[in-house]
């Protein structure tokens, strides 16, 4: 039939030329600047493998407490970093993350310049710990569990935040 895909035929090779996709990141922003951010990440194939909404109520389970504890590491691991609201739903996690001015390091003699992961680098931070906790519990080493990439928003104001917050607190009803 002519416009129908053949849903068993091979997968097309990647063609740089075709298969591109296109950043959402806001050109020349520095994504390792003091700011507020608001991301959300999804699971592979957006699989519920992180709880269960029963009765309007978000159940989390065994992987989702091991993505729960991911989360908070990154505000602990990394020092200028703090997280604000968050949500874990079925497939997926909203949160703020606080990017805050990088503390001095080093001693009076040698100081050391501070340096400041971009929120890219801290995204992959949390994936790989997380993924890694996860794979090292179920038994299935370097099996993929977050969808490449994720998605971002700069908070530019108050009424940004308060918009955003709102949504993560009543996420698990909608």
């Amino acid at each position: 039939m002519v416009g129908t895909k053949n849903i068993l035929s091979p997968p097309m090779a990647y063609d740089p030329q075709i298969h591109h996709r296109r950043s959402i990141r806001l050109k020349e922003y520095d994504y390792s600047s003091v700011g507020w951010y608001f991301v959300t990440v999804c699971t592979h194939e957006w699989r519920c493998t992180l709880g269960n909404v029963l009765e309007d109520q978000f159940i989390i389970n065994a992987t989702g407490k091991i993505v729960e504890r991911s989360w908070k590491w990154l505000g602990e691991h990394f020092p200028n970093v703090e997280l604000d609201e968050f949500v874990i739903m079925p497939n997926h996690l909203h949160g703020i993350v606080i990017i805050n001015e990088p503390r001095r390091g080093g001693s009076r003699t040698a100081p050391t310049e501070p340096k400041t992961k971009p929120l890219g680098r801290l995204i992959g931070a949390f994936k790989t710990t997380s993924t890694k906790a996860i794979n090292l519990r179920n038994g299935s080493s370097g099996t993929a569990f977050w969808q490449r990439g994720y998605y971002e928003h700069v908070i530019r104001n108050d009424n940004d935040l308060h918009r955003i917050r709102t949504y993560i607190q009543n996420n698990p009803l909608q």
